[in-house]
């Protein structure tokens, strides 16, 4: 028995239908993209903050928006190291399955 795609497995939400462009048989975005595209938001935050902190120490910049900048960059990591616990643990409980 063929096993589907993750995308193909999950149902839809509120009646949501597949775009056209994954029924027309293009590429559809994987998981491995999805982690790549959340590790790059979370450098880009990271180097958000770090520019928002240099404007607020020479000046050209204020400690309300660097403030910000840094809790979203720390709120971004913390997300990112929850779903890397959840995907060892789901590794490891992967690995103790008898066959």
């Amino acid at each position: 028995m063929p096993i589907g795609s993750i995308s193909t497995a999950t149902p839809s939400i509120a009646g949501a239908q597949p775009s056209s462009s994954s029924a027309s048989g293009a590429k559809s975005k994987g998981f491995g993209d999805s982690l790549n595209d959340l590790l790059a938001s979370v450098d880009e935050s990271a180097g958000t903050a770090n520019t928002a902190i240099g404007g607020m120490i020479d000046g050209t910049g204020d400690v309300h928006s660097a403030m910000i900048a840094l809790q979203k960059a720390e709120n971004s990591l913390q997300l990112t190291v929850q779903v890397r616990n959840k995907l060892v643990q789901a590794y490891q409980d992967v690995m103790r399955m008898s066959i």
